[in-house]
C-alpha cells in the first residue's frame, strides 16, 4: 500500500461529517509537526481550523483543503460502508475519497517528500485546513484568512486540492470561480376564498410575469474566462394546502452564479428594478456566499501547474472557471495567486464516491513538482 493510499484511507475512516473534523487535523498536525511545521489551531465555534507553517521567508506557498465531508445518505445504498475505505478494481471507495480526502492526502505526502529532499528549502510552505467547507463556510477558511490578514501574514501562492479533473487526472484545473448570490423573496398578497377572487390578491399570479422575466433575461454573454451569468429558481412555495384558499404570501428562493461582468450590488439593483416595474409588494433577503475571482492566467503559479502536469502526466491541461464555489474564494481577495487542482470529480457527493488509487500517487507527484517549481531556484530545481 502506497503512502498516499494509506493516508487517504486513514482520513476516510474518520466520520468527519461537516462540521465535525473527527480527529483528522490532529493526525495531520502531528505529521506536519515532525516535518518542522509550526502548528496553530484557529478553531471557531464547532469548526476545527489548522494553520501550519514551515519557514519564515517569502514566497509563501499554501496547500489548502478541508477535512469535512457531506453526509453519506442511506448507507445501505453503498456497495461498501462509506466510512470503511475499500479498494476495488483499482479504485478507493468511501465518503470523501474524491472530495477531498484523497487530494488532501496527496498534498500532505507531496509536502513530506519535498521537505525530505530539500530540508533547507527557500521560501515557506503552509497548510490551511478547515472542517467548514461543506457546511456554512463561515467559521472556516474565512476566519483563518481574516486572522492572517490582521497580522500581515501574506500568501503568495495557494493550491487548493479540490477535485477538478473531468475525464482523466489533470485534464482541467480551476483558475477562478463564479460568484454566488442567493435571494429569498417574499411577495405579499391578500388571502381569500378562491370563489371570491375579487376580495383577494393572489401573489402567485402577480409574481409570475416578473419571475418569467427574470428567468428569460440574458444577463450577459460571459467573457474570455467565464461562462454567462445564470439565474435559477431553487425553491418556491405558496398556499395553505387547501384547494379553496388563495394564498396571502409567495416565497421564492433563487440563485445567481455570476461572472466578473457583474457585481452583487448590480444584480440586486437589476432584480429590484424588475420587481418594482411589475408593481409587487415584496421583500428580499440577500445572501452573498462568494464574489467571482480570477487568478493571474499568465502568473507563475498557473505556469507551474501547466509544466508539472506536462512533466508528470504527459498531457496538456485546461484552465477553467466552471463549477460551484470553493474556499479558494476566501484566499483570492488577499492578492494571492490561487488555483484548484485535484482528482476526478465524477463521483463527488454521490453514493459510492471513489478515486483512482494510481491517480492519488500521480497527483502527489504533480503537487511535489509544483512545489519544486515555486520554491526552488533554477539551479535547485
Amino acid at each position: 500500500m502506497s503512502d498516499v493510499l494509506r493516508l487517504a484511507s486513514d482520513l476516510i475512516a474518520r466520520r468527519s461529517v461537516t462540521p465535525d473534523d473527527a480527529g483528522c487535523q490532529t493526525m495531520l498536525a502531528a505529521r506536519l509537526e515532525r516535518l518542522g511545521f509550526r502548528i496553530e489551531l484557529m478553531n471557531a465555534g464547532a469548526v476545527t481550523n489548522l494553520w501550519a507553517r514551515r519557514g519564515n521567508q517569502r514566497p509563501l506557498v499554501v496547500l489548502a483543503g478541508h477535512t469535512d465531508v457531506v453526509p453519506p445518505g442511506r448507507e445501505e445504498a453503498w456497495t461498501s460502508p462509506p466510512f470503511h475505505p475499500t479498494v476495488r478494481n483499482g479504485l478507493l471507495y468511501g465518503r470523501g475519497a474524491a472530495d477531498m480526502k484523497g487530494g488532501l492526502a496527496a498534498l500532505i505526502i507531496a509536502a513530506e517528500r519535498f521537505v525530505q529532499r530539500h530540508p533547507d528549502h527557500p521560501g515557506s510552505m503552509a497548510f490551511l485546513l478547515t472542517s467548514d467547507e461543506e457546511g456554512a463556510a463561515v467559521d472556516g477558511t474565512a476566519k483563518v484568512i481574516e486572522a492572517l490578514e490582521h497580522r500581515g501574514e501574506k500568501i503568495d501562492y495557494a493550491i487548493v486540492g479540490e477535485p477538478t479533473s473531468r475525464t482523466v487526472l489533470g485534464d482541467e484545473f480551476k483558475i477562478g470561480r463564479r460568484g454566488s448570490l442567493t435571494g429569498n423573496l417574499i411577495v405579499q398578497g391578500v388571502q381569500g376564498h378562491v370563489a371570491y377572487p375579487h376580495l383577494a390578491d393572489n401573489p402567485v399570479h402577480r409574481a409570475a410575469p416578473a419571475l418569467a422575466e427574470l428567468a428569460a433575461t440574458v444577463w450577459d454573454e460571459g467573457n474570455a474566462h467565464f461562462p454567462p451569468t445564470s439565474f435559477q429558481i431553487a425553491n418556491i412555495h405558496a398556499g395553505t394546502g387547501a384547494n379553496n384558499v388563495i394564498p396571502g404570501e409567495l416565497f421564492v428562493q433563487f440563485n445567481f452564479r455570476f461572472n466578473t461582468e457583474w457585481t452583487a450590488e448590480g444584480l440586486q439593483a437589476k432584480v429590484d428594478e424588475i420587481l418594482r416595474r411589475h408593481r409587487l409588494n415584496y421583500a428580499i433577503d440577500w445572501n452573498l456566499s462568494g464574489h467571482p475571482f480570477l487568478t493571474h492566467a499568465d502568473g507563475r503559479l498557473v505556469e507551474a501547474v501547466h509544466t508539472a502536469i506536462r512533466d508528470v502526466l504527459g498531457i496538456e491541461t485546461t484552465p477553467s472557471t466552471s463549477g460551484g464555489t470553493s474556499d479558494a474564494r476566501f484566499i483570492a481577495p488577499t492578492g494571492a495567486e490561487v488555483i484548484e487542482l485535484g482528482p476526478l470529480n465524477a463521483t463527488i457527493h454521490k453514493v459510492n464516491e471513489c478515486v483512482g488509487v494510481e491517480d492519488l500517487d500521480r497527483l502527489a507527484t504533480v503537487y511535489e513538482r509544483i512545489l519544486d517549481l515555486l520554491l526552488l531556484d533554477e539551479e535547485g530545481a
